[in-house]
């Protein structure tokens, strides 16, 4: 094959980045820029290039060998044992094992095995690669002649990983070999040696991601070895009791300095609680739960871990760390293997968290070429804006309207809460939780409602009610409503609570396109994400203003996408790198301040003509 010379690079060049051309057997080309230091099986993985490999890039199968056409790349410790000197000298190199330093082009030979991968996030293909591997050996015992010691004798029958040990393992060891006839299985999360198991337990592997919600926490039980999860449970936070949302409960904290210990208990609660439910559905061993992935907003990780979430409440909003130190499970006070760690996902500020580098890992939006616009409607809605070339994030208040919170007959999302609404010749056709008689309404159904009032002309676009356009409309005091059913009605002030809300939001998108020097119309697609962006109706979100003017198909429901990435994260040490960088590929754009925002805030609050 003619090997190419690189063409000039169109973009800025980065100091931190190299550039790769995969040729693959089959003529597809696939090109992309990684951060200096990535492994070629690593930047293949990303940009969706197969490479041979039954061992995930753990440098254990040496089947991910692929050809150097262009550039220099050293030969590393485990490529000879894989390569005759002549093959070395052609280029033949692991993909595992070669740090990408300089640009290169890469040739992939034909796959000959397919690896295991799983779905997760929206519609992702997720190569496996846990950080938890196993490693069944048997061992010869020692004699006169060969009276090498436990350890050395173990770790010589894995020469291709130098792992840390701690002595607690050591402490077992000696006890462990004896007993189980020198036929044993090495438990390693990363470079960690975490337990030595008797006889050979290789294909029990299991890992827990948890959603640390503010309201709700899921958790999702996965079985490595498949990449399948086994269970998922979800229940209140058990926080509850000390406020509905995140700023409530830093109040609390001030208010009482034992505050935070009873916080920080009742969040290992949950989350022990839901170890228990997803262990005993699955009849599984939680001791064989090896590691635990946990995301959320700040405040909900910071007050699990201990840290006083009370600097992240007033100007500057200032977090304890954008990567935390490493964590245990027992860090959260989880009862499942005694040396499993916790992984933690970074946050770009305050109040773009954990949950939205999961979010945006899940959404794969810094690994691909369009520009997507992810928003997680809340409360605090956070927005992120980009492609594998750039992204931008930021927050914007918009206050409890999609909780319905302060909506007259607003409740949360349970049976009896009206959440749909089409009105057809003012004849209004309701969608209730439970197909019970409708008692209040919840989010979505509050955006439907003043979607459909507005199409109907029933509102007109400043969001006032128009006299006599309808026989529902009433008056309760001075205040005009609409009565959806019986005493379940929307009023003028109803309306104003999530103007007020959706312009916050859209100002934020606006002001995300401005600094790309983008129109909205160019976005490539939306991404709803969050509890309540999943039941969003996309022709609502589109008639108020909510998400820019595009086709319905669009603008997509995301679902959970903390959670996914969660999963996502526990499936692949790849993936988690990804999510490490998005500190570095995503820049934060504070709204607060802004000379523009309140001009572009009070276009926004008007309905689209």
């Amino acid at each position: 094959m003619t090997v190419p010379e690189p063409e000039p690079v169109l973009e800025d060049a980065h100091p931190d980045r190299v550039r790769l051309v995969f040729e693959q057997a089959d003529g597809a080309v696939k090109e992309t820029r990684v951060p200096a230091g990535t492994t070629l099986f690593d930047g293949a993985s990303w940009n969706g290039v197969a490479i041979d490999s039954t061992c995930g890039g753990h440098g254990t199968c040496k089947k991910c060998k692929v050809r150097i056409a262009s550039g220099e790349q050293a030969i590393s410790t485990v490529d000879p044992r894989a390569f005759t000197p002549e093959e070395l000298k052609a280029g033949w190199r692991l993909a595992c094992r070669a740090h990408a330093s300089e640009h290169l082009v890469v040739e992939v030979p034909l796959l000959q095995t397919r690896p295991k991968a799983a779905l997760a996030g929206v519609g992702r293909h997720v190569i496996l690669r846990p950080a938890v591997q196993k490693r069944y050996v048997e061992l010869t015992e020692p004699t006169l002649e060969d009276q090498t010691s436990d350890l050395e004798r173990l770790l010589a029958a894995m020469d291709d990983v130098e792992p840390r040990v701690p002595l607690a393992v050591v402490r077992a060891l000696g006890r462990t070999l004896r007993d189980s006839d020198w036929k044993v299985t090495a438990v390693l999360v990363d470079d960690l040696l975490i337990d030595v198991e008797p006889g050979d337990t290789s294909k029990r592997r299991y890992a827990v991601a948890f959603d640390l919600g503010t309201t709700t926490v899921v958790a999702t039980l996965l079985d490595l070895e498949t990449g399948q999860p086994l269970a998922v449970r979800s229940i209140l936070n058990m926080q509850q009791p000390f406020g509905a949302d995140v700023i409530s409960r830093i109040s609390a904290i001030m208010l009482d300095p034992g505050a935070l210990e009873t916080l920080r208990s009742r969040a290992h609660e949950t989350l022990a609680q839901l170890v228990d439910e997803i262990c005993q559905e699955s009849t599984t061993d939680v001791r064989e739960i090896y590691e635990v992935v946990v995301t959320g907003n700040v405040t909900m990780i910071q007050i699990a871990l201990g840290i006083d979430p009370e600097p992240l409440s007033m100007a500057p909003f200032t977090i304890a760390a954008r990567r935390l130190p490493e964590a245990t499970a027992a860090d959260f006070g989880l009862r499942v293997h005694e040396r499993a760690p916790a992984v933690l996902f970074p946050a770009l500020g305050a109040y773009v968290g954990p949950d939205i580098v999961a979010g945006i890992l899940a959404t794969g939006l810094t690994l691909d070429r369009r520009t997507r616009l992810f928003i997680d409607v809340g409360t605090n809605s956070e927005i992120v804006l980009g492609s594998s070339s750039v992204a931008l994030a930021t927050a914007a208040p918009a206050g409890p309207a999609f909780e319905a919170a302060q909506i007259r007959c607003g409740m949360r999302a349970a049976d009896g809460a009206i959440e749909g609404v089409k009105i057809v010749d003012d004849d209004v056709q309701l969608t209730v939780i439970g197909d019970v008689e409708p008692v209040g309404l919840c989010g979505s159904g509050l955006v439907d409602a003043v979607a459909e009032l507005v199409g109907a002309g029933i509102l007109d676009h400043s969001g006032r009610f128009v006299a006599g356009a309808s026989k529902r409309l009433g008056k309760i005091g001075e205040e005009t409503v609409f009565y959806l059913h019986d005493d379940v009605f929307l009023s003028q002030r109803d309306v104003r609570e999530l103007q007020f809300a959706k312009a916050s939001i859209a100002t934020g998108w606006t002001i995300l396109c401005k600094e790309l020097g983008i129109e909205p119309g160019e976005i490539s697609q939306v991404l709803l994400g969050g509890s309540f962006g999943s039941y969003l109706t996309a022709a609502s979100a589109v008639r108020i203003g909510l998400v820019p003017k595009l086709p319905l198909a669009r603008i997509v429901a995301a679902g959970n996408v903390a959670g996914e990435g969660a999963k996502i994260a526990a499936l692949s040490v790849t993936e988690r790198a990804a999510a490490n960088a998005v500190l570095d590929e995503v820049d934060y754009v504070e709204l607060s301040g802004r000379a523009d925002f309140n001009d572009l805030f009070i276009d926004e609050l008007a309905f689209p003509a």
